[in-house]
């Protein structure tokens, strides 16, 4: 489904992704993985458009998107999460949700989709009528994820889902991710909670320094040497 061949990104003249390839399959979560500045969000904010590609590719059901408006990629079906959640903190928690629904088709969509999400997360129901500013961190993340929903994504990508939560949020947060992906959904996610991560994600990228290090599925992983003892401390 998504497909990132060899790519390569800079800010400016500084070079913060080398080499990276990944797969992700439809219907399922995949996970990039690796330290602080090993290039996993800016490689999440190249496939969403916000960045370009300097060499490489970036393929939605074989068709390049890479370097495309990032309009575009939105009305494809590719919808990203970013770190900090993003979220417009002087409006309401409903008024973020209803600027997901950007497309034609979301738009369209609007009203079933929310309920969808309160049904999803039933405290954002009971929190609509709040500001953003005003949640809870993990109120925000759910806010921040719902919205995502509101426009229709084919794919979902999630920068730092677990970041500043309290470990029984974490816990809820990937229940969360789970269900999603088994209702059709495909999940990229870039996260720091590495064993967590490898236990719900179907696939797994080690990023370090710009570049793809390892890949493959997910359980495999969690027992390779480099893994046990680099991210899992074992």
């Amino acid at each position: 489904m998504l497909e990132i061949r060899h790519i390569s990104v800079f800010y400016g003249d500084v070079q913060a992704v080398k080499d990276v390839s990944l797969v992700v399959e439809e219907g399922t979560i995949a996970v990039l993985l690796g330290p602080n500045a090993a290039g996993k969000s800016t490689t999440l904010r190249a496939v969403s458009g916000v960045l370009k590609v300097r060499t490489g590719e970036i393929l939605l059901d074989q068709t390049p998107i890479h370097n495309r408006p990032a309009y575009e990629i939105v009305e494809r079906g590719v919808i990203h999460v970013p770190e900090g959640r993003g979220l417009f903190g002087s409006l309401t928690v409903r008024e973020n949700l209803a600027l997901g629904a950007y497309t034609t088709k979301a738009r369209r969509e609007a009203p079933t989709n929310l309920e969808k999400v309160f049904t999803l997360f039933p405290r954002l129901k009971e929190r609509q009528r709040m500001l953003a500013r005003s949640l809870s961190g993990g109120e925000q993340q759910m806010c921040a994820i719902a919205r995502g929903l509101m426009a229709c994504p084919r794919i979902l990508m999630v920068d730092e889902m677990s970041l500043g939560l309290a470990p029984i949020l974490v816990r809820a947060m990937f229940d969360t991710v789970r269900t999603i992906a088994q209702a059709g959904l495909t999940v990229l996610l870039v996260e720091q909670a590495v064993h967590r991560s490898l236990q719900v994600a179907k696939t797994a990228f080690i990023l370090e320094n710009g570049r793809t290090v390892l890949a493959g599925p997910a359980d495999e992983l969690s027992r390779h040497e480099h893994v046990k003892r680099v991210y899992l401390g074992v």
